[in-house]
């Protein structure tokens, strides 16, 4: 991740220090960065690889910091060792650089808490691969000054992205929003209702999802995708709505991690028969509907938290995720009723509160 963003930085005409305290690291940064760049050239995207690279430093001190204007932190997502990173940043650079961080998971009010001058801290959220995908989440924190929220955005915007501002929560809006496309998925599975293949076939070819959930969590890496659940869950006091699943975490534990490991849900070993679905248009969409329902309530709750404006909401799931439409405005083609009905039978089946319809879809379904 941070090289991508570096690449997008110098691609974009700014001086770019790229640090890792890993030579190892460092060095495969940086070949990685000249490839991409070489296979930009041959597209004609870029003129040439040397004009980028003249822009970029690779360097393993936090000194050569020294003038930067902006620092994007993407190291590991552990609090203690972003703290340091951040105290040691702060301690080069002058009082009007702006630090951000890149987690995906953790407060940027806590990270700021670590600097004197906290009022310079921001979330800056990229989506994996940070060259390709277009979406970055601007997360100003209660701490953040209005002048850096601004800069910040003003600096990500001329990047040609697409930015959204969201409120600093747990999973911000895209993490927060996709947890029902995987946790519905899996509860599916676990009640017996429709295999892995059969989940997937439904969710990509009835409601147009480029990729089924376990196909898409497989190629995110089972460790990961279960660990950003599991910390989602616990940062939101335990809510149901967010409760881990332990067919995933089995997996996890068994080593499947998806394609990285050669076998997830699916088996990626060569030679390898991928399972059939079962291709029953009723069984299918019964599954549309009840992961669609549980992923419109998250928007919806999380605009009536003031998470994201509805616009933001639907820019984020289509830009950040590839969602076939924004959640909102899919709401409103099948029908507030319709949707509101699906939760409340749901509900009043299960007596989950992980069912319980949002406040706000209930207000506008009657």
């Amino acid at each position: 991740m941070g090289a991508g963003i570096a690449q997008v930085a110098a691609q974009s005409g700014h001086n770019v220090v790229l640090v890792d305290v890993n030579q190892d690291q460092l060095a495969k940064a940086k070949a990685g960065i000249e490839k991409i760049l070489a296979r930009l050239v041959e597209k004609g995207t870029i003129a040439s690889t040397e004009e980028v690279l003249s822009r970029m430093t690779f360097s393993s001190n936090m000194e050569d910091f020294k003038g930067s204007g902006l620092i994007i932190e993407a190291i590991v997502e552990k609090l203690e060792v972003k703290h340091a990173v951040f105290t040691a940043m702060e301690a080069v650079v002058d009082e009007n650089c702006i630090l951000a961080s890149n987690t995906s998971s953790l407060s940027i009010a806590s990270i700021g808490s670590a600097l004197k001058k906290s009022d310079r801290i921001i979330g800056i959220h990229f989506f994996n691969p940070a060259p390709l995908m277009p979406l970055v989440e601007i997360i100003p924190s209660v701490q953040t000054s209005e002048t850096v929220l601004k800069t910040a955005k003003e600096i990500i915007d001329s990047w040609k992205k697409v930015t959204v501002v969201c409120k600093d929560t747990p999973g911000f809006i895209v993490n927060r929003v996709a947890r029902p496309f995987y946790g519905e998925a899996l509860r599916i599975y676990e009640e017996g209702m429709a295999d892995f293949a059969t989940i997937d076939w439904a969710l990509t070819e009835l409601a147009g999802f480029r990729m089924g959930p376990f196909t898409l969590m497989d190629y995110i890496g089972n460790d990961i995708n279960y660990t950003v659940t599991e910390t989602v869950f616990a940062a939101f006091y335990y809510d149901p709505r967010f409760k881990p699943s332990f067919t995933q975490k089995r997996h996890m534990e068994a080593g499947f991690l998806g394609r990285k490991s050669g076998r997830g849900f699916y088996d990626y070993a060569e030679g390898a028969i991928m399972p059939e679905p079962t291709k029953d248009p009723v069984l299918g969409q019964k599954i549309v509907d009840r992961v669609l329902a549980m992923l419109i309530n998250e928007a919806y709750d999380a605009l009536y938290l003031n998470i994201g404006t509805k616009e933001a909401i639907d820019l984020a799931m289509t830009k950040g995720v590839n969602y076939p439409k924004g959640l909102l405005a899919w709401s409103e083609e099948i029908g507030l009723k319709k949707v509101y009905n699906q939760l409340q039978e749901l509900f009043e089946e299960y007596g989950e509160d992980r069912y319980r319809p949002n406040v706000l879809l209930k207000r506008l379904a009657k």
